[in-house]
């Protein structure tokens, strides 16, 4: 299966020069765990988590409206495009240990994103295997310091 099958094609996302407080609202807002961030041009440039923005709060101490979304955001992301295969996307969710990975276009342009809950979705309705999705729980679930150490 492709991704095209199965990644949602409408995102909410922020922008580099937005601050957390934005980021925050938006998140609750839309019940969502992270935002893509767009550079000027739509390409995706970076990713934030409500976890990134609570790490933030707590150790600069500063108020969320006076952080910008471009001193706390993840610059290194992993991509696919919607011709990949799901199987290259699980790999890749569980070689990175993360949840979600953005759609971009040719050009790196935002056009969706792909969740493991999507993915699980699909392999609840047989449409996938359902080994991938436990392969990700379970690289998932190993504390970042026992990942970091293993051999």
């Amino acid at each position: 299966m492709k991704v095209s099958a199965l990644f949602h094609r409408t995102v909410t996302s922020c922008t580099n020069r937005d601050t957390l407080d934005q980021a925050a609202a938006l998140l609750w807002r839309h019940d969502i765990g992270c935002l893509p961030v767009l550079g000027d041009e739509g390409q995706l440039i970076g990713m934030i988590t409500d976890r990134d923005i609570a790490m933030a709060a707590f150790l600069q101490g500063a108020p969320l409206r006076s952080i910008t979304v471009s001193s706390v955001m993840s610059k290194e992301m992993a991509t696919c495009q919607s011709e990949d295969d799901i199987e290259t996307v699980v790999q890749t969710l569980i070689a990175r240990r993360i949840r979600r990975v953005p759609v971009v276009d040719g050009a790196g342009r935002l056009i969706g994103i792909i969740s493991l809950n999507d993915i699980a979705r699909a392999a609840t309705a047989n449409e996938l295997p359902t080994a991938g999705v436990a392969a990700v729980l379970t690289a998932l679930a190993v504390p970042r310091s026992f990942a970091s150490s293993a051999p």
